[in-house]
């Protein structure tokens, strides 16, 4: 392992060249230490997850110096090229559907891929000489502390992780900005995966509403909104509360949520039992889906025997259909999510997400 300092005149043509053999550069970014090794190059990537020690199936998004570099491994909506034309360079991830040129591993389970172009130029110059795609993850083992320093990095993993890297690129201290808002933009709406406080152009002060066409549609939509809510289902638990008319699509979204979290056994309405359960583990968490149709819970001692505190537990998730039932005399432990569902046509649904309060 070498390090140079980033005032050295030798540290981009050594960075080149580290990636250029398949190996793992530590570098700064306008956000943190990032990690970063050809995305296109099997072996490197191999490399890189054995350093990050990351769950399997975890999406890694990866850098490019300009749009027309991003164009060549994924493919931009109108909405995506705006967030390109607005925000880019910037700390902003755009996720779009990928193209497969970037190895597959760096994608998400939904076939998209992450595109960074960083508002640092030291690191632009870097990548314009590279003309590929590097990863673009931080330097932080899976859920260490966030790296402002290469003493944040370096005292926080194992010897053989340290082995893994080749190269370190050392800006000092770096300032204490916020990591990456992203953004997915492969749905009808924009969903914002991981915000970042300083840009609130992207928070979400209203209802958002998403249209969704077939059953495969909605399925990956019930799988991104998990994901974006991701960090609060394993910390705390968390309940989404469904809404709409007879064949609106409740139990198709909820059988969405289930495909997500890998659950095999088919998801369907409990009418008749209430309450139904079923076990899952997603990406090292273990935890219920339990799947609640309150169409006939008209009165709270019925809700009572269900004892539905029990569900609410960190890596729980309780999905409840028609919710608006209970809603009177329903108390929610843990942080809640409330979609209506309505039908649009033959096929289609609109699923409208109320702005938290």
């Amino acid at each position: 392992m070498e390090t140079i300092s980033i005032t050295d005149p030798r540290a981009p043509a050594a960075m080149l060249a580290t990636l250029r053999a398949g190996g793992l550069v530590i570098a700064p970014t306008e956000t943190v230490y990032g990690c970063f090794a050809d995305a296109t190059n099997p072996d490197s990537v191999t490399k890189l997850l054995a350093y990050k020690r990351r769950p399997a199936g975890k999406a890694i998004s990866v850098a490019v110096a300009d749009q027309k570099t991003a164009e060549q491994y994924v493919s931009l909506t109108d909405q995506a090229r705006a967030i390109y034309r607005n925000f880019l360079p910037g700390p902003v991830t755009v996720v779009s559907a990928s193209r497969h040129l970037a190895d597959r591993r760096l994608e998400s389970e939904f076939g998209t891929l992450g595109i960074r172009i960083p508002g640092h130029d030291w690191l632009l110059s870097v990548l314009r000489s590279f003309a590929s795609a590097v990863t673009a993850t931080s330097a932080n083992a899976s859920s260490q502390k966030t790296p402002y320093t290469i003493s944040d990095v370096l005292t926080r993993l194992s010897s053989k992780q340290k082995n893994l890297i080749d190269l370190i690129i050392d800006a000092g201290t770096l300032p204490k900005n916020p990591p990456s808002l992203v953004i997915d933009t492969t749905t009808s709406t924009p969903i914002v995966m991981r915000p970042n406080a300083a840009i609130d152009q992207f928070s979400s002060t209203t209802n958002q509403t998403y249209l969704t066409h077939d059953e495969t549609e909605t399925y990956a939509l019930a799988g991104k909104l998990l994901l974006q809510n991701w960090s609060t289902l394993c910390q705390t638990g968390l309940i989404v509360a469904l809404d709409g008319d007879l064949g609106a699509g409740k139990t198709t979204l909820t059988a969405g949520f289930g495909q997500f979290l890998g659950i095999n056994a088919i998801i369907n309405s409990p009418t008749y039992t209430y309450l139904k359960e079923y076990p899952y583990t997603k990406f090292e968490h273990n935890g219920t889906l339990y799947h609640l149709d309150a169409w006939t819970i008209d009165r709270p001692e019925l809700l009572a025997a269900l004892n539905l505190d029990a569900c609410q537990k960190p890596s729980n998730l309780l999905v409840i259909e028609w919710y608006e039932q209970i809603a009177p005399f329903f108390q929610p432990r843990v942080p809640l999510l409330h979609l209506k569902l309505r039908v649009t046509d033959q096929t289609s649904r609109s699923i409208t997400m109320e702005a938290q309060p």
